[in-house]
């Protein structure tokens, strides 16, 4: 599945890997983008796979003329090496009938990599929430098992709070039926998270419950979020978002503006 573009295939073991699930608002990739950019991650590698709508572009992370000519596929991974940290960034949808393969074939990588731990970046639909969600800030987090062995305390630390589960019929209350976790809009994020946890993998989830629209504010706070936990950057500053650079990409976000011919 993980095709190189070096000489000699990354070794990733012991590296923490950082991915987004393509979802509400793309807030998960749009976070990505931020960490590439700002680390100037090398592109070491992509994912061949089937289960991703085609797609290939300029590169997102041009600096100069001779950069922005590059090709880039749906799913590449860069590494940070002094950081021990990788990331797979997705820029295409998941077909939807090989969401399930996909996954398979995310949790098989990642095991055959041995990725020290994985954290999906993801989003839910903020006016799917219950009652319990609406308290708080739009913050929540999953961890399986595996993950809390060693990261528990770091997470209480934080103060973050844990994903609730919900009731299957919202203002129903039926002793028989179980509370279930629900991420209405996070893609592949509840179907990789179970799998994890059924594969006994170190992975955590990072989502915000929000709105389709400017989802920029949304991904500058979900990157901060992470930092907190991961200390990406040390640098300290008033103003948090300062501290990221934003890729050149973003210029385009929404299309290359209203022809002026139509006034």
């Amino acid at each position: 599945m993980f095709v190189s573009s070096q000489n000699s295939p990354p070794a990733f073991k012991s590296f923490t890997l950082v991915m987004p699930a393509v979802a509400v608002g793309n807030v998960g990739q749009l976070a990505v983008d931020l960490i590439v950019s700002t680390l100037n991650m090398d592109r070491v590698g992509y994912l061949h796979t089937d289960c991703l709508i085609p797609m290939a572009g300029n590169n997102p992370y041009a600096t100069c003329k001779e950069d922005a000519e590059e090709l880039h596929t749906p799913a590449e991974v860069y590494t940070a090496a002094e950081l021990k940290l990788a990331v797979l960034q997705i820029r295409a949808p998941i077909i939807q009938a090989k969401s399930k393969k996909f996954r398979q074939q995310l949790v098989s990588w990642i095991k055959a990599s041995g990725f020290s731990r994985t954290v999906v970046l993801s989003s839910s639909h903020a006016y799917q929430r219950d009652d319990q969600q609406l308290q708080g800030t739009p913050l929540r987090y999953l961890a399986t098992p595996s993950l809390l062995k060693g990261s528990a305390d770091a997470l209480k630390e934080l103060g973050w709070r844990e994903m609730e589960k919900v009731t299957a019929f919202p203002g129903v209350t039926d002793a028989n039926t179980e509370p279930r976790l629900y991420i209405p809009g996070g893609g592949i994020t509840k179907g990789l998270y179970t799998d994890s946890c059924a594969d006994d993998l170190p992975l955590a989830v990072l989502l915000l419950f929000c709105s389709e629209g400017d989802n920029i504010p949304d991904a500058f706070a979900l990157v901060n979020h992470l930092n907190s936990w991961l200390h990406l950057l040390h640098n300290q500053s008033n103003e948090p978002n300062s501290k990221w650079k934003i890729p050149t990409s973003w210029n385009l976000l929404f299309g290359s503006g209203i022809p002026p011919a139509l006034f």
